[in-house]
């Protein structure tokens, strides 16, 4: 199998605005970039020029006016657009879901003299005497931090992850205006119920902002995964580690996402997909503990074939009667028993017994249709599937009959967005996956 090399370039480089009142008058510039932009091209069509298809605000180099500004603010307002952009052309239109997919794995550096700004914030004026050898050059950039390549005194590889500054202190507000700026441009669809993305990102944010957070997950992690041998989990190097930088072994290889590329075949990416998917199900099962982003940036498909986890900011302890809540569904799911299936989304809280027998069977059927995949006689087909489709159709059918359902628990929330998130990591995969099989075997 031949790889590619593993560096990946940012995007360009940017300094990194600190303070609220920077942050909030970047996001006033693409609100008001937006509205001009939206105008100059609803003149177009009104010509002629354009084609009539397509959200006004965000076609041609608005939607790429967007990507650009949300990658140079970093934080939270690019890890919100992160998450909408997972939702795909099933929530968005194309336009907005070929923008926002540009910030999967595309931000912004740090400026080199920002970036030693920070370093020596982290670690002192002499920060140099504690690395053998540090790559100004960062090999990739995110949402929260950019990584470096660096080795240790002693010589070992190590990943350096550098959060930027201003990132923790701005969560809030920068979801909450982004939020804002979003719905005033109407990018999003207007019967979108967008608080609980926005709880869910400031959430997910908190917790990866924290990286002293983040080292205790991936110790736990790699205890769990003892048995996995074709899972990597990096080490952690304390000594070198802050809750503003992470010091962790270099793993080597590519995106898994390179997994879709004509180089490699499809029995690789099936065997991948299964092997996530076995993971997701012992974490909710047997570990009581998800990582609860499941994108493919999360993953990388290292040199000798196995897949290293590179991020576990987003790890979550499940309580016990909510890990218990859902092995009860999934094993109701196998089973073909829809009776149990009902039991079980009450008991996690998805209704309640005031709701009444008819909202509570409505929201089961729901259930029934997205754990289709686990009563599947053969290896499912995720590329042919349409049950993405039919579940957003059902979903959309059960708030128009039933009103606004309440909310579940928000510790469900995790559970949700891994096992949908594995699903689309399927799809994305272009996988067939034995997941009935994969159950059987995780409920044994």
């Amino acid at each position: 199998m031949t790889m590619r090399p593993s560096r990946r370039r940012p995007a360009g480089r940017s300094r990194v605005p600190e303070s609220r009142g920077q942050r909030l008058g970047q996001l006033g510039m693409l609100a008001g970039g937006l509205a001009v932009g939206g105008a100059a091209e609803a003149l177009r069509r009104l010509s002629g020029v354009a084609p009539a298809a397509g959200h006004i605000l965000l076609s041609g180099a608005n939607g790429r006016r967007l990507a650009k500004r949300l990658s140079s603010m970093r934080g939270a307002a690019m890890k919100l657009g992160q998450m909408l952009s997972l939702e795909g052309e099933d929530l968005l239109s194309p336009e907005v879901a070929e923008a926002l997919a540009q910030l999967r794995d595309n931000a912004d550096a740090m400026p080199r003299e920002q970036l030693l700004e920070v370093l020596g914030r982290e670690y002192g004026a002499d920060w140099r005497s504690r690395f053998g050898d540090f790559d100004e050059e960062p090999i990739a950039a995110a949402s929260i931090g950019q990584v470096h390549a660096a080795t240790s005194l002693a010589g070992d590889e190590l990943a350096i992850k550098i959060q930027y500054p201003g990132v923790a202190s701005s969560i809030d507000s920068d979801i909450d205006n982004l939020a804002a700026a979003f719905r005033i441009a109407r990018i999003l669809p207007g019967e979108l119920d967008f608080d609980p993305l926005v709880a869910e990102a400031k959430r997910q944010l908190r917790s990866e902002a924290d990286y002293a957070t983040e080292a205790g997950h991936l110790r736990r992690y790699a205890d769990l995964m003892a048995g996995e041998p074709d899972v990597v989990v990096p080490e952690v190097y304390e000594e070198l580690s802050s809750p503003r930088v992470l010091a962790m072994s270099r793993l080597r290889g590519v995106p898994l996402e390179d997994l879709c590329s004509p180089q490699h075949t499809e029995a690789e990416r099936d065997a991948a997909a299964a092997l996530l998917m076995r993971l997701t199900l012992r974490e909710v099962i047997e570990f009581g503990f998800v990582q609860s982003d499941p994108n493919l940036g999360n993953y990388m498909l290292l040199e000798d074939g196995r897949i290293g986890l590179l991020d576990l900011g987003a790890g979550y302890a499940l309580p016990d009667w909510l890990q218990e809540g859902y092995t009860t569904l999934l094993r109701a799911a196998l089973a073909a028993d829809y009776e149990g299936i009902a039991e079980a989304v009450t008991r996690i809280g998805f209704v309640t017994e005031a709701d009444g027998d008819v909202a509570r069977k409505a929201v089961a059927e729901l259930v029934w249709l997205a754990t289709e995949p686990f009563r599947a006689a053969k290896p499912y087909d995720f590329q042919k599937s349409d049950l993405a489709s039919r579940a957003r159709n059902a979903g959309t059918a059960l708030v128009m009959e039933h009103g606004h359902l309440r909310p579940p628990p928000p510790e469900a929330l995790y559970v949700q967005r891994k096992l949908g998130g594995i699903f689309l990591l399927c799809t994305r995969l272009r996988a067939r996956v034995d997941a009935r099989r994969l159950l059987e075997e995780a409920l044994a």
